[in-house]
Protein backbone atom coordinates (compact mmCIF):
# COMPACT_ATOMS: atom_id res chain seq x y z
CA UNK A 1 0.00 0.00 0.00
CA UNK A 2 2.66 2.80 0.77
CA UNK A 3 4.96 1.43 -2.36
CA UNK A 4 1.55 2.37 -4.48
CA UNK A 5 1.24 5.47 -2.58
CA UNK A 6 4.68 6.70 -3.37
CA UNK A 7 4.44 5.73 -6.87
CA UNK A 8 0.85 7.68 -7.28
CA UNK A 9 2.10 10.63 -5.50
CA UNK A 10 5.94 10.42 -8.09
CA UNK A 11 3.46 10.36 -10.85
CA UNK A 12 0.95 13.22 -10.00
CA UNK A 13 3.94 15.77 -8.72
CA UNK A 14 5.90 14.50 -12.01
CA UNK A 15 2.98 15.48 -13.92
CA UNK A 16 2.35 18.80 -12.38
CA UNK A 17 5.96 20.02 -12.62
CA UNK A 18 5.93 19.45 -16.22
CA UNK A 19 3.07 21.70 -16.84
CA UNK A 20 4.86 23.76 -14.13
CA UNK A 21 7.94 24.17 -16.01
CA UNK A 22 6.08 24.67 -19.66
CA UNK A 23 3.86 27.49 -18.00
CA UNK A 24 6.91 28.82 -16.84
CA UNK A 25 8.45 28.82 -20.22
CA UNK A 26 5.45 30.25 -21.89
CA UNK A 27 5.32 32.74 -19.00
CA UNK A 28 9.35 33.72 -19.04
CA UNK A 29 9.37 33.93 -23.36
CA UNK A 30 6.06 36.41 -23.52
CA UNK A 31 7.77 38.62 -20.63
CA UNK A 32 10.91 38.48 -22.65
CA UNK A 33 9.01 39.10 -25.87
CA UNK A 34 7.04 42.25 -24.39
CA UNK A 35 10.04 43.86 -23.71
CA UNK A 36 11.98 44.04 -26.41
CA UNK A 37 8.65 44.93 -28.50
CA UNK A 38 8.56 48.40 -25.97
CA UNK A 39 12.36 48.83 -26.55
CA UNK A 40 12.84 52.42 -28.67
CA UNK A 41 15.91 50.64 -30.27
CA UNK A 42 13.55 48.01 -31.93
CA UNK A 43 11.19 50.45 -32.95
CA UNK A 44 13.16 52.70 -34.17
CA UNK A 45 15.22 49.92 -36.01
CA UNK A 46 12.03 48.35 -37.85
CA UNK A 47 11.45 52.00 -39.46
CA UNK A 48 14.84 52.90 -40.65
CA UNK A 49 16.22 51.57 -43.78
CA UNK A 50 18.33 48.75 -42.95
CA UNK A 51 16.81 47.22 -39.53
CA UNK A 52 19.12 43.87 -39.25
CA UNK A 53 22.31 46.30 -38.71
CA UNK A 54 20.49 47.80 -35.35
CA UNK A 55 18.16 44.46 -33.82
CA UNK A 56 20.69 41.61 -34.43
CA UNK A 57 23.11 42.67 -32.21
CA UNK A 58 20.87 43.66 -29.72
CA UNK A 59 18.46 40.68 -30.27
CA UNK A 60 21.60 38.39 -29.76
CA UNK A 61 22.90 40.08 -26.67
CA UNK A 62 19.35 39.78 -25.40
CA UNK A 63 18.95 35.96 -26.25
CA UNK A 64 22.34 34.94 -24.84
CA UNK A 65 21.52 37.03 -20.97
CA UNK A 66 17.91 35.23 -21.10
CA UNK A 67 18.33 31.92 -21.86
CA UNK A 68 15.82 32.28 -24.91
CA UNK A 69 16.19 29.77 -27.82
CA UNK A 70 15.82 32.74 -30.10
CA UNK A 71 14.60 36.21 -30.24
CA UNK A 72 13.19 36.99 -33.25
CA UNK A 73 11.88 40.06 -34.46
CA UNK A 74 10.18 40.31 -38.13
CA UNK A 75 8.17 42.63 -40.01
CA UNK A 76 4.47 42.60 -40.99
CA UNK A 77 5.10 40.44 -43.63
CA UNK A 78 6.94 38.45 -41.52
CA UNK A 79 10.49 39.15 -42.56
CA UNK A 80 13.14 38.31 -39.84
CA UNK A 81 14.97 41.10 -39.11
CA UNK A 82 16.77 38.76 -36.55
CA UNK A 83 17.89 35.11 -35.88
CA UNK A 84 20.01 33.13 -34.30
CA UNK A 85 21.24 31.85 -37.25
CA UNK A 86 22.66 34.25 -39.70
CA UNK A 87 21.46 32.61 -42.81
CA UNK A 88 17.57 32.93 -41.72
CA UNK A 89 17.94 36.75 -41.64
CA UNK A 90 15.77 37.99 -44.51
CA UNK A 91 13.53 35.26 -44.86
CA UNK A 92 9.60 34.34 -43.70
CA UNK A 93 9.24 33.66 -39.91
CA UNK A 94 8.01 30.04 -39.67
CA UNK A 95 4.83 28.34 -37.45
CA UNK A 96 2.15 30.66 -38.64
CA UNK A 97 1.46 31.72 -35.44
CA UNK A 98 1.72 35.34 -36.04
CA UNK A 99 -1.37 36.45 -37.06
CA UNK A 100 -2.66 37.34 -33.51
CA UNK A 101 -0.13 39.82 -32.94
CA UNK A 102 0.18 41.34 -36.41
CA UNK A 103 -3.67 41.50 -37.32
CA UNK A 104 -5.06 42.25 -33.53
CA UNK A 105 -2.14 43.28 -31.55
CA UNK A 106 -2.47 40.75 -28.75
CA UNK A 107 0.17 39.39 -26.69
CA UNK A 108 0.07 35.59 -26.14
CA UNK A 109 1.82 31.92 -25.68
CA UNK A 110 1.66 29.43 -28.39
CA UNK A 111 3.51 26.04 -29.41
CA UNK A 112 4.50 26.00 -33.03
CA UNK A 113 7.13 24.21 -35.11
CA UNK A 114 9.99 26.57 -36.47
CA UNK A 115 13.17 26.94 -38.22
CA UNK A 116 15.15 25.17 -34.90
CA UNK A 117 12.54 22.60 -34.47
CA UNK A 118 9.13 22.59 -32.04
CA UNK A 119 9.19 25.43 -29.35
CA UNK A 120 7.18 27.29 -26.64
CA UNK A 121 7.03 30.78 -28.10
CA UNK A 122 6.03 34.56 -26.62
CA UNK A 123 4.37 36.48 -29.28
CA UNK A 124 4.23 40.26 -28.82
CA UNK A 125 3.07 43.24 -31.55
CA UNK A 126 5.69 46.01 -31.82
CA UNK A 127 3.66 49.50 -31.73
CA UNK A 128 4.65 52.95 -33.06
CA UNK A 129 3.82 56.01 -31.33
CA UNK A 130 0.83 56.11 -33.04
CA UNK A 131 -0.59 53.00 -31.83
CA UNK A 132 0.27 50.81 -35.14
CA UNK A 133 1.45 47.37 -35.74
CA UNK A 134 4.84 47.69 -37.08
CA UNK A 135 6.02 44.02 -36.34
CA UNK A 136 5.93 41.40 -34.16
CA UNK A 137 8.87 39.88 -31.33
CA UNK A 138 8.88 36.08 -31.14
CA UNK A 139 11.05 34.77 -28.09
CA UNK A 140 10.82 31.07 -27.91
CA UNK A 141 12.51 27.71 -25.74
CA UNK A 142 13.22 24.61 -27.78
CA UNK A 143 10.36 21.71 -26.59
CA UNK A 144 13.10 19.30 -26.78
CA UNK A 145 15.19 21.23 -23.78
CA UNK A 146 11.83 22.06 -21.70
CA UNK A 147 11.72 18.36 -21.96
CA UNK A 148 15.17 17.91 -20.78
CA UNK A 149 14.53 19.91 -17.80
CA UNK A 150 11.38 17.84 -17.33
CA UNK A 151 12.94 14.88 -17.37
CA UNK A 152 15.74 15.94 -15.27
CA UNK A 153 13.25 17.17 -12.31
CA UNK A 154 11.66 14.06 -12.59
CA UNK A 155 14.77 12.28 -11.93
CA UNK A 156 14.93 14.12 -8.63
CA UNK A 157 11.74 13.28 -8.28
CA UNK A 158 12.12 9.74 -8.64
CA UNK A 159 15.42 9.78 -6.58
CA UNK A 160 13.72 11.10 -3.80
CA UNK A 161 10.78 8.83 -4.25
CA UNK A 162 13.47 5.49 -3.80
CA UNK A 163 14.72 7.20 -0.98
CA UNK A 164 11.90 7.23 0.41
CA UNK A 165 10.53 4.13 -0.55
CA UNK A 166 13.59 2.24 0.93
CA UNK A 167 13.60 3.98 3.97
CA UNK A 168 9.62 3.20 4.38
CA UNK A 169 10.88 -0.45 3.36
CA UNK A 170 13.33 -0.72 5.92
CA UNK A 171 10.92 1.30 8.53
CA UNK A 172 7.77 -0.86 7.93
CA UNK A 173 10.41 -4.07 8.30
CA UNK A 174 11.51 -2.75 11.69
CA UNK A 175 7.87 -1.92 12.52
CA UNK A 176 6.60 -5.21 12.11
CA UNK A 177 8.95 -7.07 13.58
CA UNK A 178 8.56 -4.86 16.65
CA UNK A 179 4.38 -5.50 16.26
CA UNK A 180 5.13 -9.19 15.77
CA UNK A 181 7.40 -9.27 18.74
CA UNK A 182 4.47 -7.45 20.73
CA UNK A 183 1.83 -9.82 19.05
CA UNK A 184 3.63 -13.04 20.00
CA UNK A 185 4.44 -13.56 16.09
CA UNK A 186 0.75 -13.79 15.26
CA UNK A 187 -1.10 -12.36 12.45
CA UNK A 188 -4.00 -10.02 12.92
CA UNK A 189 -6.40 -12.18 11.94
CA UNK A 190 -5.03 -14.77 13.97
CA UNK A 191 -5.91 -12.05 16.76
CA UNK A 192 -8.80 -11.08 16.23
CA UNK A 193 -9.72 -15.29 16.56
CA UNK A 194 -8.16 -15.46 19.64
CA UNK A 195 -9.66 -12.14 21.16
CA UNK A 196 -13.38 -13.42 19.89
CA UNK A 197 -12.20 -16.70 21.61
CA UNK A 198 -11.29 -15.03 24.63
CA UNK A 199 -14.74 -13.54 25.29
CA UNK A 200 -16.77 -16.13 24.57
CA UNK A 201 -14.74 -18.48 27.09
CA UNK A 202 -14.47 -15.46 29.63
CA UNK A 203 -18.64 -14.79 29.73
CA UNK A 204 -19.15 -18.52 28.62
CA UNK A 205 -17.49 -19.99 32.32
CA UNK A 206 -19.31 -19.35 35.36
CA UNK A 207 -16.50 -18.65 37.58
CA UNK A 208 -16.07 -14.94 38.07
CA UNK A 209 -12.51 -13.85 36.11
CA UNK A 210 -11.14 -10.68 36.71
CA UNK A 211 -7.55 -8.98 35.67
CA UNK A 212 -5.77 -5.96 37.07
CA UNK A 213 -2.42 -4.07 36.10
CA UNK A 214 0.74 -3.29 38.56
CA UNK A 215 -1.44 -0.08 39.66
CA UNK A 216 -4.48 -2.03 41.04
CA UNK A 217 -6.67 -1.01 38.23
CA UNK A 218 -9.20 -3.55 36.77
CA UNK A 219 -8.22 -4.60 33.03
CA UNK A 220 -11.06 -7.31 32.53
CA UNK A 221 -14.03 -8.37 34.08
CA UNK A 222 -16.38 -10.51 32.50
CA UNK A 223 -20.13 -11.35 33.12
CA UNK A 224 -20.21 -13.70 36.08
CA UNK A 225 -18.19 -11.76 38.17
CA UNK A 226 -20.15 -8.69 37.66
CA UNK A 227 -23.01 -11.15 38.66
CA UNK A 228 -21.36 -12.27 41.28
CA UNK A 229 -20.16 -9.39 42.79
CA UNK A 230 -23.67 -7.10 42.33
CA UNK A 231 -22.04 -5.11 39.87
CA UNK A 232 -23.59 -3.08 37.07
CA UNK A 233 -21.82 -1.50 34.00
CA UNK A 234 -18.15 -1.18 32.99
CA UNK A 235 -15.43 -1.39 35.61
CA UNK A 236 -12.51 -0.58 33.23
CA UNK A 237 -9.61 1.66 34.44
CA UNK A 238 -11.13 1.51 38.02
CA UNK A 239 -9.34 0.71 41.41
CA UNK A 240 -10.05 -2.66 42.00
CA UNK A 241 -10.38 -1.67 46.42
CA UNK A 242 -14.24 -1.89 47.61
CA UNK A 243 -15.71 -3.76 44.37
CA UNK A 244 -13.69 -7.09 45.24
CA UNK A 245 -11.52 -8.11 48.36
CA UNK A 246 -8.08 -6.89 47.35
CA UNK A 247 -5.61 -8.25 49.80
CA UNK A 248 -4.98 -11.31 48.22
CA UNK A 249 -4.37 -9.60 44.66
CA UNK A 250 -1.94 -7.39 46.25
CA UNK A 251 -0.48 -10.18 47.85
CA UNK A 252 0.40 -11.97 44.39
CA UNK A 253 1.12 -8.48 43.00
CA UNK A 254 3.72 -7.73 45.06
CA UNK A 255 5.12 -11.61 45.81
CA UNK A 256 5.08 -12.99 42.55
CA UNK A 257 3.85 -16.65 44.06
CA UNK A 258 0.19 -17.57 43.37
CA UNK A 259 -3.04 -18.01 45.53
CA UNK A 260 -4.69 -21.13 45.37
CA UNK A 261 -8.34 -22.09 47.06
CA UNK A 262 -8.28 -19.09 49.53
CA UNK A 263 -11.52 -18.66 51.03
CA UNK A 264 -13.52 -15.45 51.89
CA UNK A 265 -16.30 -13.89 53.03
CA UNK A 266 -17.84 -11.06 50.76
CA UNK A 267 -20.83 -9.72 51.56
CA UNK A 268 -23.46 -12.02 51.68
CA UNK A 269 -20.96 -15.16 49.93
CA UNK A 270 -18.57 -17.41 50.47
CA UNK A 271 -15.88 -17.07 47.41
CA UNK A 272 -13.18 -19.09 46.78
CA UNK A 273 -10.43 -17.07 45.01
CA UNK A 274 -7.32 -17.75 42.91
CA UNK A 275 -5.02 -15.53 42.08
CA UNK A 276 -1.48 -15.64 39.39
CA UNK A 277 0.40 -12.92 38.07
CA UNK A 278 0.95 -11.82 34.66
CA UNK A 279 4.64 -11.39 33.77
CA UNK A 280 5.88 -9.35 30.78
CA UNK A 281 9.91 -8.64 29.94
CA UNK A 282 10.06 -6.08 32.88
CA UNK A 283 8.47 -8.32 35.85
CA UNK A 284 4.98 -8.77 37.14
CA UNK A 285 2.88 -6.84 34.83
CA UNK A 286 -0.79 -7.80 36.59
CA UNK A 287 -2.75 -10.14 38.10
CA UNK A 288 -5.61 -12.61 36.93
CA UNK A 289 -8.56 -14.10 39.74
CA UNK A 290 -10.52 -16.30 39.45
CA UNK A 291 -13.41 -17.01 42.05
CA UNK A 292 -16.47 -19.00 42.53
CA UNK A 293 -19.16 -19.03 44.91
CA UNK A 294 -19.19 -21.48 47.63
CA UNK A 295 -22.53 -20.51 49.20
CA UNK A 296 -24.60 -22.87 47.01
CA UNK A 297 -22.76 -25.89 47.63
CA UNK A 298 -22.95 -24.90 51.10
CA UNK A 299 -26.87 -23.74 50.99
CA UNK A 300 -26.85 -27.52 49.65
CA UNK A 301 -24.70 -29.07 52.36
CA UNK A 302 -26.50 -27.44 54.76
CA UNK A 303 -30.10 -28.63 53.68
CA UNK A 304 -29.07 -31.77 53.25
CA UNK A 305 -28.02 -32.03 57.24
CA UNK A 306 -31.01 -30.68 58.36
CA UNK A 307 -33.03 -33.23 56.46
CA UNK A 308 -30.21 -35.45 57.99
CA UNK A 309 -31.78 -33.68 61.60
CA UNK A 310 -34.77 -34.05 60.53
CA UNK A 311 -34.49 -38.15 59.95
CA UNK A 312 -32.55 -38.32 63.12
CA UNK A 313 -35.87 -36.53 65.21
CA UNK A 314 -37.94 -38.87 63.89
CA UNK A 315 -35.12 -41.68 64.72
CA UNK A 316 -35.26 -40.14 68.43
CA UNK A 317 -39.25 -40.22 68.68
CA UNK A 318 -39.51 -43.93 67.42
CA UNK A 319 -36.43 -45.12 69.64
CA UNK A 320 -38.27 -43.19 72.98
CA UNK A 321 -42.07 -44.68 71.40
CA UNK A 322 -40.04 -48.29 71.48
CA UNK A 323 -38.76 -47.53 74.81
CA UNK A 324 -42.22 -47.09 76.05
CA UNK A 325 -44.04 -50.48 74.41
CA UNK A 326 -41.00 -52.29 76.02
CA UNK A 327 -42.19 -50.82 79.11
CA UNK A 328 -45.68 -51.57 78.66
CA UNK A 329 -45.10 -55.22 77.59
CA UNK A 330 -43.32 -55.57 80.90
CA UNK A 331 -46.04 -54.32 82.50
CA UNK A 332 -48.75 -56.20 81.03
CA UNK A 333 -46.53 -59.63 81.79
CA UNK A 334 -46.15 -58.99 85.13
CA UNK A 335 -49.66 -58.32 85.48
CA UNK A 336 -49.59 -54.90 86.45
CA UNK A 337 -52.50 -54.00 84.47
CA UNK A 338 -53.82 -50.77 86.27
CA UNK A 339 -50.29 -48.98 85.81
CA UNK A 340 -50.12 -50.37 82.31
CA UNK A 341 -53.63 -48.65 81.66
CA UNK A 342 -52.71 -45.84 83.76
CA UNK A 343 -49.78 -45.45 81.16
CA UNK A 344 -51.91 -45.64 77.93
CA UNK A 345 -54.32 -43.26 79.02
CA UNK A 346 -51.50 -40.57 80.08
CA UNK A 347 -49.51 -40.87 76.83
CA UNK A 348 -53.15 -41.20 74.85
CA UNK A 349 -54.39 -37.62 76.93
CA UNK A 350 -50.75 -36.24 75.72
CA UNK A 351 -51.08 -37.32 71.82
CA UNK A 352 -54.61 -36.57 72.24
CA UNK A 353 -54.15 -33.06 72.61
CA UNK A 354 -50.97 -32.71 70.16
CA UNK A 355 -52.74 -34.21 67.64
CA UNK A 356 -55.87 -32.83 67.80
CA UNK A 357 -53.87 -29.56 66.53
CA UNK A 358 -51.16 -30.84 64.60
CA UNK A 359 -53.76 -33.40 62.17
CA UNK A 360 -57.01 -30.89 62.70
CA UNK A 361 -55.15 -27.42 62.86
CA UNK A 362 -52.02 -27.80 60.49
CA UNK A 363 -53.18 -29.53 57.51
CA UNK A 364 -49.49 -29.16 55.79
CA UNK A 365 -48.06 -32.56 55.64
CA UNK A 366 -44.76 -31.06 55.40
CA UNK A 367 -44.82 -28.98 58.45
CA UNK A 368 -46.86 -32.17 60.18
CA UNK A 369 -44.05 -34.12 59.17
CA UNK A 370 -41.29 -31.33 60.57
CA UNK A 371 -43.37 -30.92 64.22
CA UNK A 372 -43.91 -34.78 64.43
CA UNK A 373 -39.83 -34.95 64.43
CA UNK A 374 -39.48 -32.22 66.68
CA UNK A 375 -41.89 -33.35 69.36
CA UNK A 376 -40.30 -36.67 69.34
CA UNK A 377 -36.88 -34.87 69.59
CA UNK A 378 -38.41 -32.79 72.55
CA UNK A 379 -39.63 -35.77 74.41
CA UNK A 380 -36.16 -37.18 74.68
CA UNK A 381 -34.76 -34.66 75.88
CA UNK A 382 -37.20 -33.85 78.27
CA UNK A 383 -38.26 -30.57 77.27
CA UNK A 384 -42.11 -29.73 76.90
CA UNK A 385 -42.99 -28.43 73.00
CA UNK A 386 -46.32 -27.10 72.96
CA UNK A 387 -48.22 -26.27 69.50
CA UNK A 388 -50.20 -23.40 70.53
CA UNK A 389 -53.62 -24.46 70.47
CA UNK A 390 -54.66 -21.13 68.53
CA UNK A 391 -52.60 -22.02 65.42
CA UNK A 392 -54.24 -22.74 62.35
CA UNK A 393 -52.53 -23.97 58.94
CA UNK A 394 -54.24 -24.33 55.82
CA UNK A 395 -51.89 -26.10 53.21
CA UNK A 396 -49.04 -24.25 52.07
CA UNK A 397 -48.50 -22.62 48.98
CA UNK A 398 -46.53 -25.36 46.22
CA UNK A 399 -43.59 -22.90 45.95
CA UNK A 400 -42.74 -23.64 49.68
CA UNK A 401 -40.25 -26.54 49.48
CA UNK A 402 -40.06 -28.75 51.64
CA UNK A 403 -36.00 -27.94 51.75
CA UNK A 404 -36.39 -24.66 52.57
CA UNK A 405 -38.81 -25.28 55.32
CA UNK A 406 -37.19 -27.90 57.57
CA UNK A 407 -34.02 -25.22 57.08
CA UNK A 408 -36.03 -22.39 58.55
CA UNK A 409 -38.40 -24.83 61.22
CA UNK A 410 -35.74 -26.92 61.79
CA UNK A 411 -33.03 -24.25 63.03
CA UNK A 412 -35.40 -21.97 64.89
CA UNK A 413 -36.94 -25.09 67.25
CA UNK A 414 -33.56 -26.75 67.79
CA UNK A 415 -32.27 -22.97 68.72
CA UNK A 416 -34.64 -22.88 71.07
CA UNK A 417 -34.44 -26.32 72.29
CA UNK A 418 -30.61 -25.56 73.26
CA UNK A 419 -31.62 -22.49 75.04
CA UNK A 420 -33.95 -23.86 77.36
CA UNK A 421 -31.37 -26.80 78.73
CA UNK A 422 -30.46 -24.64 81.37
CA UNK A 423 -34.57 -23.16 82.54
CA UNK A 424 -36.79 -25.23 84.50
CA UNK A 425 -38.99 -26.23 83.43
CA UNK A 426 -37.55 -26.39 79.60
CA UNK A 427 -40.81 -24.61 77.55
CA UNK A 428 -40.45 -24.30 74.16
CA UNK A 429 -44.26 -23.33 71.82
CA UNK A 430 -44.65 -22.79 68.20
CA UNK A 431 -47.34 -21.10 66.73
CA UNK A 432 -48.36 -20.92 63.27
CA UNK A 433 -51.35 -19.03 61.32
CA UNK A 434 -52.14 -18.37 57.89
CA UNK A 435 -54.51 -15.39 58.90
CA UNK A 436 -54.01 -12.65 55.92
CA UNK A 437 -51.70 -12.44 52.73
CA UNK A 438 -48.96 -14.54 55.04
CA UNK A 439 -48.26 -17.80 56.35
CA UNK A 440 -46.41 -16.97 60.10
CA UNK A 441 -44.66 -18.87 62.12
CA UNK A 442 -43.90 -17.87 65.77
CA UNK A 443 -41.39 -19.99 67.91
CA UNK A 444 -40.53 -18.78 71.45
CA UNK A 445 -38.62 -20.39 74.31
CA UNK A 446 -38.25 -19.43 78.00
CA UNK A 447 -34.46 -19.73 77.93
CA UNK A 448 -31.92 -17.25 79.22
CA UNK A 449 -32.63 -14.57 76.25
CA UNK A 450 -30.17 -12.59 74.17
CA UNK A 451 -28.79 -9.16 74.88
CA UNK A 452 -29.82 -6.23 72.82
CA UNK A 453 -26.44 -6.15 71.92
CA UNK A 454 -26.00 -9.20 70.13
CA UNK A 455 -29.49 -8.92 68.09
CA UNK A 456 -28.06 -7.77 64.68
CA UNK A 457 -25.19 -9.83 64.99
CA UNK A 458 -27.66 -13.36 64.87
CA UNK A 459 -27.99 -14.13 61.46
CA UNK A 460 -24.31 -13.00 60.44
CA UNK A 461 -22.61 -16.05 59.26
CA UNK A 462 -20.15 -17.63 62.05
CA UNK A 463 -21.50 -16.01 64.71
CA UNK A 464 -22.72 -18.17 67.59
CA UNK A 465 -23.44 -17.67 71.24
CA UNK A 466 -22.70 -21.65 71.77
CA UNK A 467 -19.52 -22.71 73.75
CA UNK A 468 -17.90 -26.35 72.06
CA UNK A 469 -15.14 -27.25 69.15
CA UNK A 470 -18.16 -28.16 66.55
CA UNK A 471 -18.13 -25.29 64.19
CA UNK A 472 -20.97 -23.41 64.71
CA UNK A 473 -22.84 -20.15 63.69
CA UNK A 474 -24.83 -21.14 60.70
CA UNK A 475 -28.22 -22.15 61.17
CA UNK A 476 -29.64 -19.16 61.59
CA UNK A 477 -27.80 -17.67 58.83
CA UNK A 478 -28.81 -20.51 56.56
CA UNK A 479 -32.95 -19.66 58.37
CA UNK A 480 -32.52 -15.69 57.02
CA UNK A 481 -30.64 -17.04 53.44
CA UNK A 482 -33.89 -19.53 53.17
CA UNK A 483 -36.52 -16.95 53.70
CA UNK A 484 -35.12 -14.26 52.00
CA UNK A 485 -35.43 -17.03 49.39
CA UNK A 486 -39.09 -17.15 49.48
CA UNK A 487 -38.79 -12.66 49.92
CA UNK A 488 -40.14 -13.59 53.30
CA UNK A 489 -38.75 -11.82 56.35
CA UNK A 490 -38.06 -12.84 59.79
CA UNK A 491 -37.76 -11.04 63.39
CA UNK A 492 -35.84 -11.60 66.81
CA UNK A 493 -37.76 -10.31 70.14
CA UNK A 494 -35.58 -11.13 73.17
CA UNK A 495 -34.63 -9.98 76.48
CA UNK A 496 -32.13 -11.40 78.79
CA UNK A 497 -33.80 -13.57 81.40
CA UNK A 498 -37.35 -13.55 79.49
CA UNK A 499 -36.61 -15.89 76.75
CA UNK A 500 -36.73 -14.75 73.23
CA UNK A 501 -39.48 -15.11 69.96
CA UNK A 502 -38.72 -15.31 66.94
CA UNK A 503 -41.55 -14.34 63.91
CA UNK A 504 -41.04 -15.52 60.38
CA UNK A 505 -43.23 -14.12 57.57
CA UNK A 506 -43.56 -16.05 54.59
CA UNK A 507 -46.04 -14.21 51.41
CA UNK A 508 -48.20 -16.83 50.01
CA UNK A 509 -47.54 -15.63 46.67
CA UNK A 510 -44.68 -16.36 44.44
CA UNK A 511 -43.46 -13.04 43.17
CA UNK A 512 -41.21 -14.18 41.27
CA UNK A 513 -43.39 -16.23 39.13
CA UNK A 514 -45.80 -12.87 39.17
CA UNK A 515 -42.77 -11.02 37.97
CA UNK A 516 -42.54 -13.49 35.19
CA UNK A 517 -46.07 -13.73 34.58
Amino acid sequence: MGLLLILLMSAFYSYMESKQIEENKGKLALEISKTVSFMPTIIEGIESSNPTKTIQPLAEKIRKETGAEFVVVGNLDGTRYSHPLKSMIGKKMKGGDNDKAIKKGEYYVSKANGSLGPSIRGKSPILNKNGEVIGVVSVGFLLEDVNQQITKNIKKVLLVSIVALLISFFGSMLLGRDIRKDTLGLEPYEIAALYKEKNAVLHGVKEGILAINKDGFITMMNQPAKKLLHIKGSVRHIKVEGLFPSEYLYEVLNAGNPVVDKELIWKDKTVIVNCTPLFDESGISGVVASFRDKTEIEQMVNTISEVKSYSEDLRAQTHEYTNKLYVLSGLLQLGEFEQAIAMIQAETQILEVQNTILFNQIKDSKVQAILLGKLGKASEKKIKFEIVAESYLDHLPTHMKLSNLIVILGNLIDNAFEAVTESNPPIVKFFATDIGSDIIFEVSDNGRGISERDIPQLFKRGFTLKNGDKPRGFGLSNAEEAVVEMNGMIEVQSNPDSGTIFTVYLPKQDERSQEHA
